[in-house]
């Protein structure tokens, strides 16, 4: 069964960050170039927040928001939620609906290795399942029923010998 740390290897990608004290048009731009909808926030090195696509949404409501003055760090969400990297998928699928959440932060030995998202993990499970289905149907396909021995009319001649 797949972990976060298998998800995150399949995804192939570094984590993008952007400094607190960027401003949130720069934390665009950043997200468009990469394609992505979320950034993780850092301060002196260390993961501090998350700043996403919602977040934008929430802020620019606001009168006195202007992208190219206001800070990352003044909008970001925090405290980050994290997960460890052996957290099995269904797991983590209980974790983003349970809490409510739509990102989590992979953790392996005090150091973060990727950010997962709840599309992430979603199309793992989907991924999973579609395996089990096939391996199932490996095992247990129409040979298997066709093949079992039985014969109906190998049954019923036995049953007229026996009267």
């Amino acid at each position: 069964m797949n972990t976060a740390e298998d998800i995150v290897n399949d995804k192939d990608r570094q984590i993008v960050s952007i400094p607190h004290d960027e401003t949130i048009y720069r934390a665009c731009q950043i997200m468009v170039e990469n394609g992505i909808g979320a950034t993780l926030v850092t301060r002196n090195g260390e993961i501090v927040g998350i700043w996403t696509e919602r977040d934008l949404l929430s802020n620019t409501v606001e009168e006195s928001f202007d992208p190219k003055t206001a800070r990352v760090g003044d909008y970001m969400s925090s405290p980050i939620h994290t997960a460890p990297h052996d957290t099995h998928i269904f797991r983590l699928a209980e974790m983003f609906l349970g809490l409510f959440l739509r990102h989590l932060v992979i953790e392996k030995e005090g150091h973060y290795i990727g950010f997962l998202s709840i599309g992430d993990v979603l199309r793992a499970s989907l991924l999973e399942k579609d395996r089990e289905f096939k391996q199932i149907n490996a095992l247990v396909g129409w040979d298997y029923y066709e093949n079992w021995g039985w014969d109906r009319k190998k049954k019923q001649k036995k049953k007229k010998k026996q009267k």
